[in-house]
């Protein structure tokens, strides 16, 4: 992946070795795809201040040097105003700043969460290595890395310490969820403290939180063109550390990553236990991206060959069993239950019966996507938009699922958006099936927080994805469905 965040599309056709050939400044000039629907003005005004903006950002990326924080000649101060044609903008800035966190007087983050009406803030006045990634792309766009460089550096340093939880120790390539930074004004002493899930509600370990900083790593270094950051021993330990952690081997015969309920953004048990969509996207894209700077040395040629293999197979897995449109629909519906050998069709033994009612109307005769989750004798039907959009951003779905996928956001889009930013899953859970997985969690009633909750955050990776998806039509050659390319 290339670009900001690591924003690349290739062919399905390509080589790993060609992966680096795209990127989002060129797919910004082309026109793109073509979603139209009723807005109002002050919609309108917003789409377009963003793109307006997100050009802006993208448009600075080449003249960016490392030693200048605005990648031009004029103060980055300046640099920042070309952005702010509408006073939102402005507004959106100055909370983001106001939302910074300081560790001796240096900013590595900000907080997950502002709110002045809230006396109980829970760990929202935290650092979440998942929710940083936004603003670190910002302020990356806006020629201001020292502080993603500083959030890279501090959590690099949690990770070399030792985690127990209940005297159960934590692989060594663990990141933290969350850390939180406390001020001593009397000793004039700061203090970290980091949450590797023994404080987390569940008490689960994040396992998002290794890849985001593997990919936002890349973006550094695509953005500013400074190599020296991912090739020092520590960087390469660390990125080491993650993949040893995810590539270990097991009982496991799919080569996807085995995760719990609670694992990452999609947490608060929402029933994604097994092999969820958004996990293996994330995974997908931060292989991807280590394999772009991981040095040939004695350490890294082993773990490059290991990543190679693991992104061969994990993509041909993902785009055959994953995928989901109107004709492989009809062929689950259709499906023989108990076949024994290599020969079997239905390879998980799903059962047809268990393909929920809401599918058939939801799926249009044009347009798919990869469903929430696959294992034996279970397929979740759901979509996640955290995952697909992923899928299309990393190129682990072929040109043709993208711009499947989004002819299906398209198709239904007052479902997956409507008059709100984008619907992390859909549809939501509710009744009798919402007291079973939930365990009656009230903060994930039908349509809320993670239970097809509308989040701003994913309108970000939802835009970029349509960028992606439109740049899959331009690609030179004609593009294959061949699942074990790439």
């Amino acid at each position: 992946m290339d670009g900001p965040a690591e924003f690349q599309f290739v062919n399905s056709n390509s080589s790993i070795s060609d992966m680096d050939d795209y990127d989002i400044s060129r797919l910004l000039g082309k026109p793109r795809l073509n979603i139209e629907r009723q807005r109002s003005f002050d919609e309108r005004s917003l789409s377009e201040l963003s793109i307006g903006f997100a050009r802006g950002g993208v448009d600075n990326f080449e003249t960016y040097s490392p030693g200048n924080r605005s990648g031009l000649d004029t103060p980055a101060s300046s640099m920042r105003n070309s952005f702010e044609p509408h006073p939102i903008v402005a507004d959106a800035w100055e909370s983001l700043r106001k939302s910074l966190v300081y560790f001796r007087g240096q900013p590595v983050g900000t907080i997950a969460a502002v709110d002045h009406q809230s006396e109980e803030v829970l760990n929202y006045d935290q650092v979440f290595v998942r929710d940083f990634v936004p603003s670190a792309l910002a302020f990356l766009m806006n020629g201001e890395p020292d502080i993603v460089k500083n959030f890279l550096l501090k959590t690099l340093h949690l990770q070399g310490w030792e985690k127990k939880i209940d005297r159960f120790k934590l692989g060594e390539g663990a990141m933290p969820a969350s850390f939180k930074v406390l001020h001593d004004p009397i000793r004039k002493t700061d203090t970290i403290i980091a949450d590797f899930g023994e404080s987390a509600i569940g008490r689960v370990a994040p396992v998002d939180s290794g890849f985001w900083w593997i990919i936002l790593l890349r973006a550094y270094t695509k953005t500013t063109g400074d190599l020296t950051l991912a090739e020092t021993p520590e960087c390469q330990k660390g990125m080491r550390l993650i993949l040893t952690l995810c590539l270990s081997e097991g009982f496991d015969t799919f080569p996807t990553l085995l995760c719990a309920d609670g694992c990452c953004m999609v947490d608060r048990r929402m029933g994604i236990y097994g092999y969820p969509i958004e996990i293996q996207a994330l995974f997908f894209m931060a292989l991807r991206c280590a394999l772009a700077m991981l040095k040939q040395d004695a350490e890294g040629k082993e773990c490059i060959e290991r990543v190679a293999k693991r992104l061969h197979a994990l993509s041909f897995h993902m785009r055959n069993y994953f995928w989901l449109d109107f004709q492989q629909l009809n062929d689950i519906y259709r499906y023989k239950t108990e076949e024994y050998s290599h020969t079997a069709v239905n390879k998980f033994n799903v059962i047809p019966d268990s393909i929920p009612d809401w599918v058939f109307d939801f799926m249009p005769t044009r347009g798919g996507y990869f469903i929430g989750n696959v294992s034996p004798a279970r397929m979740d039907f759901r979509w996640f938009a955290l995952g697909n959009c992923v899928a299309i951003l990393s190129s682990l779905a072929t040109p043709e699922q993208s711009m499947a996928i989004m002819d299906l956001i398209e198709a239904k889009w007052d479902e997956l958006v409507g008059e709100m930013p984008l619907k992390v899953c859909y549809p939501a859970i509710e009744s009798h099936e919402w007291r079973i997985i939930t365990g009656c969690d009230p903060k994930n009633t039908r349509w809320s927080y993670h239970n097809g909750g509308s989040w701003p955050g994913a309108s970000l990776l939802f835009s970029c994805a349509v960028v992606g998806s439109n740049g899959c039509l331009h690609q030179n050659g004609a593009a294959t469905n061949s699942a074990t390319s790439n």
